[in-house]
């Protein structure tokens, strides 16, 4: 008998997205870009823990978690155990025709049961009412998604059994709340089960400690789910007319043919190179190719969706100008700036140097030099590592309020002597870090008056938010602290007053976008395309880096005779140097015991803030996982170096070009 393809509510989710996206799903030919990472994405967003959390709300319903996964066996103990009066279910498993949701939690008393859909998603409002938008005539924006899988298994659970009243509900992280315990989050540990993650609530810690004050806040979505059910589409369907007809066609494997546009820029389903060459599909290519008859040559132009910042590639689409070769002049707002490139100049030198297949990069000799004049000796480049995550780690934090674990820092001298001088990382597990980082960060930079450096706003934000706890606590040295803080950074755009240190910290990222582009970047400003650029544009960084000096010649903390410059294997082109970093687990061998809780692969190496983010908590609910926290601090370690050393790297091609300018 032929197995029946039911829409389940994340299908759904997806075919709201994008209908043609349900032909692809859970196919192996098409390889999904999204479930590679999501261990690590589910464990950052701390969708697993809140989850975990919620259940402990209601622990009548214990005794009664659907853990079956076989489709027809969990609906046949859901249902039993919905012919009880009152009762609480988790994951209870409802099918309707062929429609299937797990409803996280079900409340039953008599008749009336409440669904109840949780997720990590924070919430700041007061009550439902701000589920809605302002005019209250449709849903808020920033929830939609949430509101629509909430509306979904509504329609699933009432016509399943129609002799319920159901009141639908979400339950989100309420970032009003305050966790009121120590170490809330670390009472919910990962463990692996098959190829499955589940939640292992730490039950010692539990009964020591608690769970406070609640921190997440349950919201009757009914009044959303009657707007969003009155909705239509472009093609004149209301919600559960698109339920029916998105299930009638995963049921069929029909494709529903969805017109290409901007938001194909971030597709899934677009297959990378060595995916494609070893036979694998890409249902991204399928869509143009079959819409607009693109040849396979065709892709290797650039998109007009790749012009940085550029918000009128929605209407360039819908004009059938889909590639950056069809662009002219006048599709930019070109408009001087006093200072550096305006956002319109920036993206038609990216556009014309595509056009005219120019790779040298753009400079702004002259405004880089009077930059650089003002510039005081030495030179302090600092990075930040940090977490935000739904349930805190430590007692008075909010939900999602952020907390900075680690720091790097490097100088340059006037003599242009570099050296990794100096770095912070904070990961004892149950530590909170924040105000022994900012003491320390205030150590190493409060003893010259030397420029300091960071890259974006992240920096700046986030000693901002320290400022803001630092005012709330007890400490003896938070005016000290405070005024500190004051003298590095500006206030940020909610703060409650204004201020602009006199050695603010100047982002390079700014500077970048004002002074300089490469075509190498494709548009991106991001330290991790900008550095792989400039390596290689430079010669004199190819020179000086291909040769062990980084922990011999210049001082590292963390490296020994380290080459920075390897060419990939087939090219010229130069590898990127966070490739470069050891695999977090190399010379570690990872026994049993935590092969249980996480295999290797799980999270290989460390190159971005989001895998540095996901480090920082595995830490803190590894307590005895040794082998595993000392590597992973070590990967943090490198990583959060290279991130500095990245920014020297910059200054060093800027200052040794405009020095040369005129040889």
């Amino acid at each position: 008998m032929k197995k029946i393809r039911l829409l389940t509510k994340s299908r759904f989710q997806l075919a709201k997205d994008c209908p043609t996206k349900l032909f692809y799903t859970g196919k192996k030919e098409y390889p999904d870009q999204k479930t590679e990472d999501s261990f690590l994405q589910t464990l950052a967003e701390g969708g697993f823990q809140v989850g975990a959390l919620a259940k402990l709300y209601f622990p009548e319903g214990v005794k009664n978690d659907i853990e079956e996964r076989d489709y027809e066996k969990s609906v046949e103990q859901t249902d039993n155990l919905l012919k009880q009066k009152n009762v609480v279910i988790f994951e209870a498993a409802v099918r309707f025709q062929n429609l299937f949701i797990r409803a996280d939690v079900l409340v039953k008393k008599g008749n009336n049961v409440q669904l109840i859909e949780v997720k990590a998603k924070s919430f700041s409002g007061d009550d439902e009412i701000e589920l809605l938008n302002k005019s209250g005539e449709s849903v808020n924006g920033d929830l939609r998604s949430y509101l629509e899988d909430v509306a979904f298994q509504k329609y699933v659970l009432s016509n399943a059994h129609p002799e319920l009243n159901v009141t639908a509900y979400l339950m989100l992280a309420n970032k009003k709340a305050t966790a009121t315990v120590d170490g809330l989050n670390q009472l919910f540990k990962i463990r692996k089960e098959g190829d499955r993650k589940k939640v292992e609530v730490d039950t010692d810690k539990l009964k020591l400690n608690n769970l406070g004050e609640k921190i997440l806040v349950q919201l009757n979505a009914e009044k959303a789910i009657e707007i969003l059910y009155s909705e239509k589409d472009e093609d004149g369907r209301d919600f559960i007319e698109q339920i029916k007809f998105f299930a009638s066609q995963y049921e069929a494997d029909k494709k529903i043919i969805t017109p290409v546009g901007v938001r194909c820029k971030g597709c899934e389903f677009r297959a990378r190179k060595e995916e494609e060459a070893s036979g694998k599909k890409n249902g991204f290519k399928e869509c143009w190719k079959k819409e607009l008859k693109l040849t396979d040559d065709d892709f290797k132009k650039p998109f007009v969706f790749e012009i940085w910042n550029y918000r009128a590639a929605k209407k360039r689409i819908e004009e059938k100008r889909f590639f950056i070769e069809e662009m002219t002049e006048g599709d930019f707002k070109i408009e001087p700036v006093e200072k550096g490139l305006s956002s319109g100049e920036r993206q038609w030198i990216q556009v014309e140097k595509s056009l005219k297949h120019d790779s040298n990069p753009y400079i702004d000799f002259e405004g880089l030099k009077t930059e650089m004049k003002q510039w005081k000796f030495p030179l302090h480049f600092i990075d930040f590592e940090t977490t935000a995550v739904a349930i805190p780690f430590f007692k008075g934090l909010r939900p999602y309020e952020g907390v900075a674990f680690q720091y790097s820092h490097h100088t340059v001298s006037e003599n242009g002597t570099i050296e990794h001088a100096g770095q912070y990382l904070n990961a004892t597990i149950g530590a909170f870090p924040n105000f022994d980082f900012v003491r320390n960060l205030k150590k190493e930079l409060e003893n010259d008056e030397g420029s300091i450096f960071r890259y974006a706003t992240h920096e700046n934000t986030y000693l901002n938010m320290i400022y803001n706890q630092l005012d709330k606590s007890s400490e003896s040295d938070k005016n000290e602290l405070k005024e500190w803080i004051k003298t590095i950074t500006q206030s940020t755009k909610s703060a409650a007053e204004e201020w602009e240190g006199e050695r603010n910290m100047i982002d390079l990222c700014d500077l970048v976008k004002k002074y300089f582009y490469h075509p190498l970047t494709k548009g991106s400003n991001s330290i991790k395309k900008v550095l792989p650029a400039i390596l290689n544009e430079s010669k004199y960084l190819q020179a000086k880096y291909s040769k062990p000096v980084y922990g011999s010649g210049i001082k590292s903390l963390n490296f020994k005779d380290k080459i920075w410059i390897e060419i990939e294997s087939g090219s010229k082109s130069i590898k990127d140097p966070y490739k470069l970093l050891p695999s977090i687990f190399e010379n570690h061998e990872l026994n049993d015991e935590v092969n249980n809780f996480m295999s290797q692969n799980d999270m290989e190496e460390l190159a971005d803030g989001g895998a540095a983010m996901t480090a920082y908590n595995l830490i803190q609910f590894t307590d005895g996982f040794l082998s595993v926290n000392e590597a992973l601090k070590t990967a943090l370690l490198k990583y959060c170096e290279l991130d500095t050393m990245a920014m020297v790297m910059i200054w060093e091609y800027w200052n040794h070009v405009i020095t040369n300018e005129n040889k």
